[in-house]
């Protein structure tokens, strides 16, 4: 854990602060999951904003101010790291301090919130895509399903989580990157008027 209880690679608030935060609004999902369709969300969804988020994992997609601070924070980093050039986009998941299995179903509710946010977006049918974007989201969801292997050493099925959320991590900038023409504005059909 980091001293600030931030993300290494984003300015954005730790999971145990998202999961306390939603928690005390009964939220719908957990804090992997819910970053999951707000990440899924923003690589498909053009103008998606906070409101549009908590309406997806909140029950009534509102929340107490000082729990709305720091959701507005999770949704202003996350979009912001996508956003850049550095790659400092990263997921919200347990610490390394919690057990190997716990951080396993993370990862997969991760995947999984990820998958409903981009059908929140345009890519309506996912599983249709072709190409880079079909095989990563192919790859994404046989992740939903991932467990730990009891066959295996610790120290074989950490290396193997690590890079599998490295996997990820990469995967989904590769997706917003690939994406980006459905977030943008509708072009009008030549000849239509201007107001």
């Amino acid at each position: 854990m980091h001293a600030i209880g931030h993300n290494k690679h984003m300015d954005t608030p730790a999971h145990p602060r998202l999961q306390e935060a939603l928690q005390r609004c009964n939220a719908l999902a957990d804090a992997a999951e819910s970053h999951g369709t707000l990440a899924g969300a923003l690589c498909a969804a053009r103008a998606y904003t906070l409101a549009d988020w908590l309406g997806e994992i909140l029950p009534e997609g509102n929340a107490p101010a000082a729990v709305r601070e720091t959701l507005r924070l999770v949704f202003q980093s996350t979009r912001d790291a996508l956003d850049g050039r550095q790659m400092t986009f990263d997921m919200l998941l347990p610490d390394d301090e919690q057990a190997l299995a716990e951080r396993t179903t993370a990862l997969g509710e991760w995947c999984q919130g990820f998958l409903y946010g981009l059908g929140t977006g345009h890519l309506q049918d996912s599983a249709s895509a072709g190409g880079e974007v079909g095989e990563i989201i192919a790859d994404f969801t046989a992740i939903t399903q991932v467990d730990v292997d009891p066959d295996d050493s610790l120290e074989a099925s950490e290396t193997a989580y690590t890079e599998l959320v490295e996997f990820v991590r990469v995967g989904v900038q590769l997706l917003y990157e690939q994406l980006q023409p459905l977030r943008e504005p509708p072009v009008p059909p030549p000849g239509t008027p201007f107001h």
